[in-house]
């Protein structure tokens, strides 16, 4: 569906288990090359992520505070609740999304009851997707548009 998160998101969801360290994370997000990792409880029947662990996170929460990865879990760096979106959504609810949560990744679920994960979708993705599909005088005029209402100036 054109427009929709579906079209930008990955299918390919990772996870890490809460019980790993942040340098495993930091190990597995170089080599699958992505920038997120879904966080997993794998002592529970049931595995839907819990949260989630970003390249941000490893920065500021690690080496930034002289940390060793190897000695620091991934239960002490989760972010939770994660941010999710039901796939049929548009693009610009992702955005919005993000925008407002002051996140980077969201969580793609199905639009059905339970909600399953079925992707995700970063800022980069998003970026990816509107280099491809949008014009750049549209984008202008609706980052314009947003501007204005968000800073409630007059409108010539």
């Amino acid at each position: 569906m054109e427009n929709s998160v579906e079209a930008a998101m990955s299918s390919n969801i990772q996870t890490i288990s809460i019980s790993d360290t942040a340098e495993q994370a930091a190990k597995k997000m170089r080599d699958m090359k992505i920038g997120s990792l879904f966080v997993i409880d794998k002592s529970k029947s049931e595995q839907q992520p819990i949260g989630i662990i970003t390249e941000r996170d490893l920065v500021r929460r690690v080496c930034a505070e002289g940390i060793s990865s190897k000695d620091i879990g991934i239960e002490h760096l989760i972010s939770s609740p994660i941010a999710t979106i039901e796939r049929k959504a548009t693009i610009a609810s992702a955005a919005s999304l993000m925008s407002s949560n002051k996140t980077r990744h969201l969580l793609v679920v199905n639009n059905g009851e339970e909600k399953l994960p079925v992707g995700v979708i970063s800022s980069t993705d998003l970026a990816k997707y509107l280099k491809a599909n949008m014009d750049v005088n549209e984008v202008n005029a609706r980052i314009l548009e947003a501007l204005m209402e968000d800073e409630e100036l007059p409108q010539s």
